[in-house]
C-alpha cells in the first residue's frame, strides 16, 4: 500500500498522543507489572477506538491513507484529543469533522475588537460571517457601499443587498457582471453552507423572488473568490472605482470574511476618498 507524506505525518501524531497518554486517564485499569510501553498500547487504542489493532497499526505506519471520519472521530476520543488536536487530526486526513459530528467550538469572534480594527482604515471595508450578515464596517464602507447602520438587520447581508437593495443596485455601475460574479461564487461554495439554516434561508430567498439571480444560477457557472472591480457612482454623480481584496478565516473563524474596497491607481479614487472623508469629518 502507498504511503504519502499526510499519511505519514498522520501516524506519526496518533503515535505521539498515544505514547503521553496515560491508562489511569483514557480509563485503563494497569495490569500487574511494569509497563513497557510509554502511555497506551496500540491494543488500548484500537479497543477504545472500536477499531482492529491491524487497521490502527496501519494508521501509525502511514500504510492507511483513507481513514473514515468516523474512524478519525473514534480515534480522537479514545485519545482524548483536545479541541485544537482533533482539528489538526482531520486537517491531516483531509476530512471535514462536521461529516463526522464532531462538535468543534463556534463561539463567535469579539465583533468589537473586529469594529475597532476596521475603523482604522480609511478604505471601505467590512466583515461578514458565514450567513453573509455585515457584522463590522467602517465609515468609508457606509459612505461608498451602503448605508449598513439603517439598514434592518434581516436585510443587512451582502446576499439581500446585492439582489433585493435598489439604493445599492444604483451605485453599483457594474452591478449586471457583480451579480454574475456573486451567482457563480454562490454556486461553487453551496454544498459548503448546506448544513447552515440561515444562508440556506436567504439562497431560496433569492432562488424565489429574484429573477436576475434564477437567470444567473441557470448559467451554471462556477467562480472561486478571486481579486474583482466594483466602480460606483455616487448620488453626486461622482464615480470611485475599487478593486476588492478579501481574507478568509479571520481571527481563525473560517466562518468570517474580511473584503477591503482599495481605489484603483490613477482613477482619481484614492484623492476623491479622502476629500469625501474629509466633508464627512467637518459635517459631524
Amino acid at each position: 500500500m502507498k504511503t504519502n507524506h499526510s499519511s505519514s505525518a498522520l501516524g506519526e501524531f496518533i503515535k505521539s498522543r498515544r505514547e503521553r497518554l496515560q491508562p489511569s486517564i483514557a480509563g485503563i485499569k494497569p495490569l500487574p507489572g511494569r509497563r513497557r510501553t510509554p502511555g497506551l498500547r496500540r491494543e488500548e487504542v484500537s479497543y477504545l477506538a472500536n477499531l482492529s489493532v491491524t487497521y490502527y497499526t496501519w494508521l501509525e505506519q502511514g500504510r492507511e491513507v483513507n481513514p473514515s471520519p468516523e474512524v478519525l472521530l473514534n480515534i480522537s476520543n479514545a485519545l482524548k484529543l483536545d479541541e485544537d488536536e482533533q482539528k489538526h487530526l482531520f486537517d491531516l486526513a483531509n476530512v471535514d469533522p462536521a461529516s463526522a459530528g464532531a462538535v468543534l467550538n463556534n463561539e463567535r469572534s469579539d465583533t468589537g475588537f473586529l469594529q475597532t480594527i476596521v475603523n482604522q482604515l480609511h478604505y471601505p471595508s467590512f466583515v461578514t460571517d458565514e450567513g453573509t450578515d455585515v457584522i463590522a464596517w467602517n465609515r468609508a464602507a457606509e459612505l461608498i457601499i451602503a448605508d449598513f447602520g439603517s439598514l434592518p438587520i434581516s436585510e443587512r447581508n451582502m446576499m439581500s443587498l446585492m439582489f433585493f437593495n435598489s439604493d445599492y443596485r444604483q451605485r453599483l455601475v457594474n452591478w449586471e457582471e457583480f451579480a454574475r460574479y456573486t451567482t457563480a461564487t454562490v454556486r461553487a461554495n453551496i454544498d459548503r453552507y448546506k448544513d447552515n439554516p440561515l444562508y440556506m434561508e436567504r439562497f431560496e430567498r433569492l432562488r424565489l423572488e429574484s429573477e436576475e439571480f434564477v437567470h444567473f444560477w441557470e448559467l451554471y457557472e462556477i467562480k472561486q473568490r478571486r481579486v474583482a472591480t466594483a466602480l460606483f457612482r455616487l448620488p453626486d454623480a461622482q464615480e470611485m472605482e475599487f478593486v476588492i481584496h478579501s481574507a478568509s478565516v479571520v481571527d481563525n473563524d473560517p466562518g468570517l470574511h474580511w473584503c477591503f474596497y482599495v481605489p484603483v491607481p490613477g482613477s482619481g479614487t484614492e484623492e476623491g476618498l479622502l476629500r469625501l472623508l474629509e466633508r464627512d469629518i467637518k459635517r459631524y
